[in-house]
């Protein structure tokens, strides 16, 4: 975590001074005056402005979630559950939002502890047997609240907010006709920053949900539980529809388990649709190569392995 942390520094280093070096370079091409000053304001004009759009155009997760708050009334159980696990943590108890999704889905979203919101979906609990399980899901969920998660990965993952701004502003400006002389190595260069951007935090969330999981099976006295709970929602995954987890795929990096296929689907050609195409195991190896680069969750066997080896050492 702390090699992560330390490349994402640099990365963001890098991502400013490339910004600065484009602009001082257009200046210097035209024989600006003050160039060195003047590429600094406006590299820092340009990455407040693409951020400030950026955070503003985000919708509430919550509504990507097509999630409801519920209380103490409404649902006095999980109310109940997740009161009791809090505690135990000793966090803030968060805003209880359900949503009627199908998809297996369980996140905490927020900046602060005391402002966090815990959003389960109808398929996580339908899914799962008892109260038990219940509190394993909403326990791993709320040690990402102990551990400070959600702040730390928003500042980590702010260069890669950045220069995906800015990446999809150069190509909207493309797109109308629009292209300057700093087009294409602003381009280079916030592609570059999102590409090792995107991998690092990925790193990152991958170890906070190792640390997640080990924070509940503590919690629980038992990592035998948890485990029992991803394999179940790990088979409500692979048996929703495609078209279902890719609806519910803005907000697979903030649930319990990625919320994506692990395979492409496959569209078959021929008369009859029995032919593969030929092209189909670069389609593959591109999906399985992104999962690898930017999955934001270890392998669910792996995860399961991990808390199973806990459970021997106890």
């Amino acid at each position: 975590m702390v090699a992560v942390l330390l490349g994402l520094a640099l990365v963001t280093v890098g991502f400013l001074v490339g910004v600065w070096v484009v602009f001082y370079g257009v200046l210097v091409f035209f024989e600006s005056a003050h160039a060195t000053q003047i590429a600094g304001i406006v590299t820092v004009a340009t990455l407040v402005t693409i951020g400030y759009l950026e955070y503003r155009q985000l919708e509430t997760i919550e509504r990507r979630a097509d999630a409801y708050p519920v209380d103490r009334e409404t649902a006095p159980e999980l109310y109940q559950i997740v009161t009791r696990v809090a505690a135990q943590l000793d966090v803030p108890v968060p805003t209880i939002a359900i949503s009627d999704r199908e998809t297996p889905e369980a996140l905490v979203v927020g900046f602060r502890p005391e402002n966090m919101h815990l959003v389960l979906s109808l398929g996580t609990i339908d899914a799962l047997d008892g109260q038990d399980e219940l509190a394993a899901v909403i326990a791993h969920e709320l040690a990402h609240v102990k551990n400070r998660d959600a702040m730390v990965m928003t500042v980590a993952s702010l260069p890669v907010v950045l220069a995906d701004g800015l990446r999809s502003r150069i190509t909207q400006t493309d797109d109308h006709g629009s292209i300057g002389i700093e087009t294409v190595p602003l381009a280079c260069v916030s592609t570059s920053v999102w590409v090792v951007g995107r991998t690092l935090t990925a790193r990152l969330s991958r170890a906070r949900e190792q640390a997640a999981d080990r924070a509940a099976a503590e919690l629980l006295g038992s990592p035998a539980v948890l485990a029992t709970v991803l394999r179940q929602l790990d088979e409500e995954i692979a048996d929703t529809p495609t078209q279902d987890l890719r609806e519910a795929s803005g907000i697979s990096s903030l649930s319990v388990l990625p919320l994506e296929p692990d395979e492409p689907a496959k569209v078959m050609l021929g008369p009859d649709g029995d032919t593969e195409p030929s092209y189909w195991w670069l389609v593959t190896w591109t999906h399985r190569l992104k999962r690898y680069l930017f999955g934001t969750h270890p392998p669910t066997d792996e995860r399961i392995k991990t808390l199973s080896d806990l459970e021997r050492e106890q």
